[in-house]
């Protein structure tokens, strides 16, 4: 055979170990037939001039006086084999020689020609073991790869087998051994496996003969005997494959496997067995310095963590004696643990308990439940972290934890409401329908757990949070998945958690965005993900960098980021930029400590019942690890914000003179923090204030605020609720028509709609007289140029039946270049019955018809059924007769590509190089459209996966902020190329399975025995679910989820525009759009 020497694939291994067969039970070598009698070839044929007997062994030879023409075959006359291991001892010289399987005669049968699969004998090292198709395919597998041949007949290398370091020599005996069983085969040399091929090709063979070969060429010898053959079937055909390989699906994620940032080490410390120790979720040190883990469906674990490159064996992990299990949060404090138990199972009481030494035996045994709360599922009662001050405890809970009761002294002003004027659509897969705000709190608890204050509110899943050294409380929370590419989609974000704050999670598309003033934005949003774990490096044997950095760990994305904050010198809160500090696919990662002994960080990966591990994280670099000693920082701001609120949660008379005048701070915490201690006292002492305040931007915070103390929402009022105030509302609407909105700043406008629309929710519908007043103030108002005020303007005035407002919302509708904002205005007019005729009804109709190929999470689809649903219940029996046939049409599916590049159809392409377009943008990269940019970035369906601003979809990366990263001719460079750098969040996986499937897409989810992927990032409810106990291995896709060829239909000045508009970060005052 004649041998193409390609380069070896590069490739990443993540476990597919090879196993030797030697550890097979004795009874299996009894199961083995001998194809060789050790004297003669009987049950052989081939050419007798090359084939004969010496010294017991098979001697196939041939010589310069006696060469064959072609390769020439000793041919074993027992028949056809299918599923088999065939094993025999061999040694060669002077050539290569095989063992051919699955084969067939070719050509004249005198002459010995055979075809099909061949496991080769090779003198050179990359191709001694390897798989050869003769006179077939050529080189399908070469030694030390893993092959999966698709069913186009493409060979794929996806992984490494065997050692690297074996040195196979030829003219020693070697035992080989081939394993066939379905479209699974695998060679063996020495017991290691030199090839392993899932064959799926279209002219795969599943039986055929056995022969040894004699290569043409040059002069050669080959020996074979202990020639032996073991016919396979079912289970036992499984359970051989399953001997001499390893699966990838339910091991501890290897070191291989995971990237650390740069001049950091990881080590895997024990891999956790599932069926005694259960799956960790938290991690934290006691008063001796040794690690306690939590089982989430067990009890406790003590640890005390290895020396410096040691691990862990099962017999040092200490069984905690505490009769406890399903903790989700503990703390060392008070000479106690405390733990948050949130017990799914339900066989003992989730609450926070706090567990003791009781008789001074160093190990804990005492188990006192502090509080009982109800909870279920995972958004239950979490972390327990304690205080700067070192007197309490801030228990944290998720949004399925009811409520429990709480203390006067409670920094949340207990005026929670749902607060949508229009009503809300719950979550189309039914997620926590019903489930009102508060939604996940953050509690303030004294250590003996008798007085739980409610310090923060309005939160979806909260895992864990943390204190930084300036004494401020930071947590991670999640998203909702179901909501992608939905305008109240909110991503996992980092939030700076104040007294009193409250966060807006609402059930279903009642999500709050960040612009309404009746809540707190985030710090910085980071995307999907599932938060658990919250730290700061403090302590740590890290540069000073990573020493100050709070870590947040992302369970079903796999990552540990490095969050870096910077207190803002002219603000009380913070900015920051993340940073992937660990990455793992799949890497469920649930907690995180830095441990003080050792300086180092110690993680956990586990939940859900998945494998779970103990992995170590040091610092291996060059940087000084120098502990730094610093001092808490502050600003003035922050020391007005917190001089505010020591005012919540109690009343005091001097409470309103010191907030009123922060009402209308440029700082939305300390101008929250002041309205919040004014909520706390009583509303009588300050509604006529607020009422007759002259300045307008403190009387809309201060109408915010009366709003919500003095009315109800409906859907929390209850039979001890007051009856509403009628001549309060006229009050309010009086106050807030006679405000010159034209004097207001852009945010203070949003908040005076904001208020608005809390004083309609909650005090109800006024007389007509009003709503024309309201109608004749609002309608000049809208459109305006800003997305948001419009969210709050359609809203208003089509809940106030404005007759314009259907023209002007299908006009948004058809300008709009987002899903998200085209969505958000469609459910606005939803039930609105004034203002339409005949054509907008048509156009809104036939939107939804374009709407039904927009892509987004799980509920997407649902949401937009409820729009329409609603929309056609909306419409007068005559309406509906007129709009007989487009309320008929079903939508035709298109891609995202074709749905939203509709400005493309006809054109003909252009390979745009890098260089014509990169010259093109050094000249020519000013006075660019923004718009044109805008609708380029729209119509290449970049928001189908990228996030822009607070808009677009989540499975690629934000690029928000890629012009301050990258340069005009990077950008350019990686939409031309994008499979040239992949950023590693969002690189694909591919997932083998035992049957040889692959599965490509981004892990999303696991639990228990299932891993989901994501395989469409334009579509995050594409989804597909695999058996962890099936996959063979699991390795990183070189090729870009991004498709190439997204400039091919646009012009240069296209291009130019998006490019713009990308290094711009949606600023249309950018210097690049100057005329």
């Amino acid at each position: 055979m004649f041998i193409n020497c390609a380069a070896r694939f590069a490739v990443l291994s993540i476990g597919l170990i090879a196993l030797s067969l030697s550890a097979r039970p004795a009874s299996a070598e009894e199961n083995f037939q001998s194809l060789f009698n050790g004297e003669d070839l009987s049950g052989w044929a081939g050419k007798t001039e090359f084939w004969t007997v010496k010294n017991g062994v098979i001697f196939g030879q041939t010589t310069k006086d006696k060469p064959t023409k072609g390769n020439t075959f000793l041919v074993w006359q027992g028949g056809d084999v299918a599923d088999f291991v065939f094993k025999a001892k061999v040694r060669f010289s002077g050539n290569n020689s095989g063992v051919q399987y699955r084969s067939e005669l070719v050509g004249k049968p005198e002459d010995f020609v055979v075809k099909g699969y061949q496991a080769d004998l090779h003198p050179k090292q990359e191709f001694f073991g390897m798989l050869y198709a003769e006179k077939w395919r050529g080189i399908v597998a070469k030694r030390f790869q893993r092959v999966v041949v698709g069913d186009d007949g493409q060979p794929q290398v996806v992984g490494e087998v065997g050692d690297q370091e074996q040195k196979l020599v030829d003219n020693e005996w070697n035992e080989l051994t081939i394993i066939a069983v379905g479209n699974r085969q695998i060679h063996q040399v020495g017991g290691v496996t030199t090839m392993d091929l899932t064959d799926n090709h279209p002219e795969a063979k599943r039986k055929g003969i056995l022969a040894l070969q004699l290569h043409a060429g040059a002069p050669m010898t080959v020996e074979f005997k202990d020639i032996r053959l073991r016919h396979l079937k079912g289970k036992a055909a499984k359970a051989v494959i399953d001997s001499v390989t390893e699966k990838a699906g339910n091991t501890a994620t290897p070191i291989d496997r995971i990237k650390v940032a740069k001049g950091f080490k990881a080590e895997l410390l024990y891999s956790v067995p599932g069926d005694t120790q259960g799956s960790w979720v938290n991690l934290c040190t006691d008063n001796k310095g040794r690690l306690i883990v939590s089982d989430q469906f067990g009890g406790l674990y003590r640890i005390t963590p290895p020396a410096a490159g040691e691990t862990l064996s099962a017999s040092e992990i200490e069984k905690v004696p505490a009769d406890i299990r399903a903790v989700n949060g503990m703390v060392w404090a008070f000479d106690a643990l405390y733990v948050a138990v949130n017990d799914y199972e339900k066989k003992i009481p989730s609450g926070l308990y706090r567990i003791t030494d009781s008789d001074g035996d160093d190990h804990l045994d005492k188990v006192e439940l502090l509080r009982e709360m109800k909870a279920r599922g995972d958004h239950g009662v979490h972390a327990v972290v304690p205080s700067p001050d070192g007197k309490s405890l801030f228990l944290i809970t998720g949004n399925n934890t009811t409520p429990t009761e709480l203390a006067k002294t409670s920094q949340v002003p207990q005026v929670w409401g749902e607060d949508h004027l229009l009503p809300s659509m719950p979550d189309g897969r039914g997620h926590n329908r019903g489930r009102l705000a508060p939604g996940g709190i953050i509690y303030k608890v004294d250590p003996d757990g008798k007085n739980f204050e409610a310090y923060a509110n309005g939160f979806r899943n909260i895992f864990d949070a943390a204190f930084n050294r300036d004494g401020e409380l930071f947590t991670y929370d999640a998203d909702m998945e179901y909501d992608f590419n939905v305008p109240w989609y909110r991503p996992t974000r980092i939030c700076q958690v104040t007294s009193g704050a409250e966060f807006g999670w609402r059930n279903g598309a009642g999500k709050r965005p960040t612009f309404y003033a009746d809540n707190l934005p985030p710090v910085l949003d980071i995307g999907p993900g599932s938060p658990t774990g919250v730290t700061f490096g403090y302590g740590a044997k890290f540069p000073a960098k990573y020493q100050n950095a709070m870590y947040a760990l992302d369970w079903s994305w796999g990552k540990l980021y490095a969050i870096h904050l910077k207190l803002d010198p002219n603000s009380s809160s913070y900015t920051a930029t993340k940073e992937e500090f660990v990455t793992g696919a799949p890497l469920p990662i649930t907690d995180a400590v830095i441990h003080p002994g050792d300086g180092a960080m110690y993680f956990t990966i586990g939940g859900r019942r998945v494998q779970s591990g103990l992995y170590r994280v040091t610092y291996v670099g060059d940087e000084s690890t120098e502990l730094v000693e610093a001092e808490p920082m502050t600003t003035d701001a922050l020391e007005l914000r917190r001089s505010l609120e020591k005012y919540h949660g109690r009343q005091d008379p001097k409470a309103v003179t010191v907030a009123w005048p922060h009402l209308s701070s440029s700082d939305r915490f300390i101008r929250n923090a002041a309205r919040t201690a004014i909520e706390h006292q009583p509303a009588e002492t300050w509604a006529g204030k607020a009422l007759a305040e002259s300045d307008p931007e403190l009387q809309v915070e201060a109408l915010l605020a009366l709003s919500r103390v003095a009315g109800v929402c409906p859907q929390h009022r209850g039979e001890s609720s007051p009856a509403v105030d009628t001549k309060m509302r006229d009050k309010l609407l009086t106050a807030v028509l006679a405000i010159d909105w034209a004097e207001l700043d852009a945010t203070t406008q949003l908040t005076l709609q904001r208020t608005l629309q809390i004083i309609l929710t909650r005090f109800g519908r006024p007389d007509d007289e009003m709503v024309g007043k309201l109608t004749a103030a609002l309608d000049p108002l809208f459109p305006s140029e800003s997305f948001e005020l419009n969210w709050l303007l359609c809203e208003t005035l089509a809940w106030l039946e404005s007759p314009t407002v259907a023209a002007k919302a299908m006009a948004l509708i058809k300008a709009a270049p987002t899903q998200e904002e085209q969505v958000q205005y469609a459910r606005s007019i939803r039930f609105l019955k004034a203002g339409w005729n005949h054509e907008l009804h048509t156009a809104y109709f036939e939107w939804f018809l374009k709407a039904a190929n927009y892509r987004g999470g799980a509920s997407f689809a649902k949401f937009i059924e409820f729009i329409r649903n609603d929309a056609v219940a909306s419409l007068s029996v005559s309406e509906k007769e007129s709009l007989n046939e487009v309320l008929a049409k079903k939508p035709t599916e298109k891609s995202a590509l074709e749905n939203l590049g509709d400005i493309f159809a006809g054109r003909s392409e252009t390979q745009w190089t890098l260089d014509e377009l990169s010259q093109a943008a050094r000249t020519d990269l000013k006075q660019r459209d923004f718009d044109n940019g805008r609708k380029m970035f729209a119509a290449a369906a970049c928001y189908a996966c990228h996030r822009f601003g607070n808009q677009g979809g989540m499975t690629g990366p934000d690029l928000t902020s890629a012009g301050r990263r990258y340069s005009a001719h990077d950008l350019l460079d990686q939409v031309i190329h994008p499979s040239k750098v992949i950023n590693d969040q969002f690189s694909s996986v591919k997932v083998l399975t035992e049957d040889g499937v692959i599965y490509t897409g981004v892990v999303v989810n696991l639990n228990g025995d299932q891993i989901t992927l994501n395989t469409d990032l334009t579509a995050p409810d594409k989804r597909v679910t695999i058996n962890r106990n099936s996959i063979e291995q699991i390795f990183v896709s070189n090729v870009s989820p991004m498709p190439a060829g997204l400039f091919n239909r646009m012009t240069k000045d296209e291009i130019l525009d998006l490019t713009a508009y990308l290094i711009s970060g949606g600023d249309s005052k950018h210097e690049l759009f100057k005329k």
